[in-house]
């Protein structure tokens, strides 16, 4: 079974960051989309992908530092409640032993018992299977788990994702309403295989930032800027969406800091009474004046607006 810090090259004092930043130069060289004709590269991409999630969660990270758990996250001592150093029930002595270890209790038949040995030596007891008890089903595969980045504009009109397996398949992925920064999707059946069937691929969804969208709820906030006599004439701009750009009418004599409403333009959302199951998208209007300012002060030349826009905050 591999340790979590060889396989990712850290120390066990590294921190968060080193951890995280070794993952991502090890998870960039051994992608599958870089490795097609590698197949051993999709199988350490799956361990290191697996070694970075117990070291990245601090909880599982100290209790393999304590040896609780092992590399896959399962306990290291299942049996370690049942006696002997360290156990939680010292006696362990069911009803008609002597005592545990002593000269009436035969050790062998105990742990053949326990393990499925000796199964006719003993038929209800310890030397044959328990009496009203069924052989645990066949255990799953492991889970593989993915990291998928998806772009703000994607994210928002729920874009289809393409993303490469462990194994090499490319699937095309449906991003669900509402997604957002570390959403967790499962594919059934897209992890390892194991005895009782293959486990599921479990893909974190990675949204990034946009240079000038920002989300609100289900709504995208933009600011968008327009020119001083868009201003006061009036105009028809266009103004950038997820979807694309549309016309935006600016009527006559708009001030700074209006917002403007699109609907249906905004972050894809579960509320089935939204429009289209969508947000909206609010624009907020700036007026940029010109560089040059020696036209307009020209313009401006013995004119001064005898308004008061500060009256009502009271200054």
């Amino acid at each position: 079974m591999s340790d979590p810090y060889k396989t990712l090259g850290v120390a066990r004092t590294a921190s968060e960051k080193e951890i995280k930043s070794a993952y991502r130069n090890l998870a960039k060289q051994l992608h599958p989309d870089r490795n097609k004709d590698n197949p051993n590269a999709a199988e350490r991409f799956s361990h290191v992908t697996n070694a970075y999630d117990l070291l990245s969660d601090s909880e599982k990270r100290a209790q393999f530092d304590r040896g609780e758990i092992d590399a896959d996250g399962n306990p290291t001592n299942p049996f370690g409640g049942m006696g002997g150093a360290g156990g939680g029930q010292q006696g362990f002595r069911p009803e008609g032993m002597q005592g545990f270890g002593g000269d009436d209790v035969d050790l062998g038949d105990l742990f053949e018992g326990l393990f499925g040995g000796g199964g006719g030596r003993r038929p209800g007891g310890f030397g044959g299977a328990p009496r009203g008890r069924r052989a645990p089903p066949p255990q799953k595969g492991a889970d593989i788990h993915y990291r998928l980045a998806v772009s703000f504009v994607d994210a928002a009109s729920r874009a289809d994702q393409r993303i490469t397996l462990a194994d090499g398949k490319t699937i095309n992925l449906k991003l669900p309403a509402g997604v957002e920064d570390g959403t967790q999707m499962r594919l059934k059946g897209k992890g390892q295989h194991g005895p009782g069937g293959a486990g599921d691929g479990l893909v974190m969804i990675e949204v990034d930032s946009h240079a000038f969208f920002r989300r609100d709820g289900d709504n995208i906030r933009m600011d968008l800027p327009i020119t001083l006599d868009e201003a006061v004439g009036g105009a028809k701009v266009k103004c950038p969406t997820v979807d694309g750009p549309v016309m935006l009418t600016i009527k006559p004599g708009t001030n700074g800091g209006t917002v403007m409403r699109l609907k249906g333009k905004g972050w894809s959302t579960k509320n089935k009474s939204s429009s289209g199951g969508r947000g909206d998208q609010l624009v907020t209007l700036e007026i940029q004046l010109p560089e040059d300012l020696d036209a307009l002060a020209k313009r401006l030349k013995d004119w001064k607006d005898d308004g008061e826009p500060r009256s009502k905050l009271g200054v």
